[in-house]
């Protein structure tokens, strides 16, 4: 019971460091970069969330893992925006560190995740 407690300790920690690495935007700075084409989401939410509604234009991350590259823009300045649940979810931090690894500069957070698009009263795509 204790090295699971201890496991889980430690993926959450691992998953709290790579949380602090990437930059957060803000709704509306969002909505702008949406309006104006110039965004890429990233929704790491799952593909049941998915269908139940995620930010216009998204792509599922998870069910895009490994044929991510053809996805995004080849521009690797681009802007790349991850998002998961909720402000206290850190699965965001998959998709964004993916982006990284494949050379993209400008990735960012949605810390309110799509919890916040929606509360926000934002429309969602099915």
């Amino acid at each position: 019971m204790k090295k699971h407690l201890l496991l889980a300790a430690s993926l959450l920690f691992t998953l709290n460091a790579f949380a602090g690495s990437f930059p957060d935007i803000s709704l509306t700075d969002l909505k702008s970069d949406i309006a104006a084409k110039k965004v890429t989401l990233l929704d790491v939410n799952g593909p049941v969330s998915y269908a139940n509604g995620h930010i216009p234009g998204a792509i599922d991350y998870t069910a895009h893992t490994a044929d991510l590259a053809k996805f995004l823009p080849a521009d690797k300045s681009s802007l790349i925006v991850a998002y998961c649940g909720s402000e206290h979810c850190g699965a965001y931090a998959r998709a964004a560190e993916a982006a990284k690894k494949l050379g993209y500069t400008n990735v960012q957070h949605f810390k309110p995740g799509i919890a916040g698009w929606k509360a926000s009263g934002e429309p969602t795509e099915k």
